[in-house]
């Protein structure tokens, strides 16, 4: 219904933002990883992307400082046994970019240190959202995103298999340059 609420932000409250537009406060609820971005917009104007989860007794206004988080949410919360609280625990431990990396590589055991998600859910979400979150981005992604893209793209050049890249690249900053990206990579391959 609503792609994106424009206004200040007038409060900033654990796992929840208000905006205020036209004189209305929008109550947002938001991961971790969009809270820690806005902490520095308070009482100043943000644009977030939303999600509307419509319920018998009450509507939820779900907040997101990019779309790919919001993607991301809207592709989590197919997945069977997974609500918008649950989805909204895994975007508090994982970047869009990491979860896809994740479930790439089969890391259930990742996925369910998020709260509320066990081993069987983390298994769920790989199954189902194997293939369907994108590693670049839903928009052609930042320069960081590319990096890990590139690192990626060159190991399998290399042979490695797929799911092999993507748990060498787990852990590693995309915001550092791609030479950086696969020393670190092949370092942990063994290959170096």
């Amino acid at each position: 219904m609503y792609q994106y609420i424009k206004g200040r932000l007038t409060v900033l409250n654990g796992d929840m933002a208000v905006l205020e537009t036209a004189g209305v406060g929008y109550k947002l609820f938001i991961s971790h990883n969009t809270h820690s971005k806005l902490a520095s917009f308070l009482d100043k104007e943000v644009k977030l992307y939303t999600y509307l989860n419509v319920r018998e007794d009450a509507l939820e206004l779900y907040g997101f400082y990019t779309d790919e988080e919001q993607s991301c949410f809207s592709k989590l919360v197919t997945v069977s046994g997974v609500g918008p609280k649950a989805a909204m625990s895994v975007l508090s431990v994982f970047t869009p970019e990491r979860l896809a990396f994740a479930v790439s590589a089969g890391d259930a055991r990742s996925i369910s240190k998020a709260n509320g998600v066990g081993l069987k859910t983390a298994q769920k979400i790989i199954i189902e959202l194997k293939g369907k979150l994108d590693l670049e981005g839903e928009s052609g992604g930042d320069v960081s995103t590319g990096n890990i893209s590139n690192a990626l793209s060159m190991l399998t050049g290399l042979g490695y298999t797929k799911a092999e890249a993507l748990t060498a690249l787990k852990d590693i900053d995309p915001n550092i340059p791609v030479e950086e990206i696969m020393t670190l990579a092949l370092k942990k391959l063994n290959r170096f």
